[in-house]
């Protein structure tokens, strides 16, 4: 599981750092999460093929997470893609969108599917054989959802010394494979557990941006493998914090601690503050294992 992140400051953009944007890449599957402004350029920067992403999930419709998506749209017309293109969002964003493509005249070939979000409780919005995606709702000046990305579980793992040991025809590696015993030619039924290994733990990824403290949502992001979660004050500026309706650092940790998450990434910074180490120092005072995001900056979970 790799995470990119494109842009992670709140509000405006400025020449050193952009809104939020992310990539995440999942069971080879990228899925794009947000698109600030700017959103084109920083893919282009860190070579990430626009050929790739078939699926942008849009967590509001403020600007900062939301402005870079109509140009996108755009350029994919203009490089002649053909692949399908599926936006995920709050209700408005198909009229946002064709509003804009409509009075351009700028209707794009490949086909564009809206899938349009009311739901104030979790549901599923995209399942494959392999990754299943689900909300997050939040609580933000306007319809917000997070989203829940997780891996399915995969195939067994064959045991290449166990199959040669008891000469089984490749023919049945898919079976094993599957968590399937085998009977061999004289009868003898050998159980998946001496044929296989388990496969490997499915990843998880929670993405929860913008939001009030809401420890409503730690049962939805419980023992998650990585929470990202914004953080855009620190505890000095927490009285901004309810009238913006965002978090501070310290909160983002004590949603971490109670959902027993592996890793905390902080991000959605606010720009009044001279570095963003001190939101890791605030954090780590509740939660230990808290990474710092940054435009540019890739994370690889193992």
């Amino acid at each position: 599981m790799n995470l990119t992140v494109l842009g992670c400051y709140a509000a405006t953009p400025r020449t050193i750092t952009n809104p939020t944007s992310q990539v995440l890449e999942m069971q080879n599957r990228l899925f794009l999460i947000d698109c600030g402004e700017g959103t084109q350029v920083q893919l282009r920067k860190n070579k990430i093929k626009f050929s790739k992403i078939n699926h942008i999930f849009i967590s509001h419709l403020h600007g900062d997470h939301c402005y870079g998506l109509i140009g996108l749209v755009s350029t994919f017309m203009l490089l002649n893609r053909e692949n399908d293109l599926h936006i995920y969002g709050p209700e408005g964003i198909k009229e946002i969108i064709k509003l804009q493509l409509r009075l351009s005249n700028s209707w794009p070939v490949y086909k564009l599917i809206f899938h349009e979000l009311t739901s104030l409780e979790s549901e599923v919005i995209f399942e494959d054989k392999k990754v299943i995606v689900k909300t997050i709702p939040l609580k933000h000046r306007v319809y917000t959802n997070g989203f829940l990305f997780q891996e399915k579980i995969g195939e067994r793992k064959l045991n290449i010394n166990a199959v040669q040991e008891y000469e089984i025809d490749k023919c049945y590696f898919q079976n094993i494979k599957n968590g399937n015993d085998i009977t061999l030619e004289d009868g003898r039924i050998i159980p998946n557990s001496k044929l296989s290994f388990d496969a490997l733990p499915p990843k998880s990824y929670a993405f929860c941006s913008d939001t009030i403290f809401d420890e409503t949502i730690v049962p939805l992001i419980q023992d998650v493998d990585v929470l990202y979660h914004e953080s855009t004050f620190l505890e000095s500026e927490a009285h901004l914090s309810g009238k913006t309706m965002h978090s501070t650092a310290k909160q983002a940790a004590i949603i971490a601690l109670k959902a027993n998450v592996k890793q905390l990434i902080l991000g959605h910074y606010s720009t009044r503050y001279p570095s963003i180490e001190i939101f890791q120092e605030e954090a780590q005072t509740i939660f230990a294992n808290v990474l710092l995001a940054d435009d540019g900056k890739s994370f690889t979970f193992e």
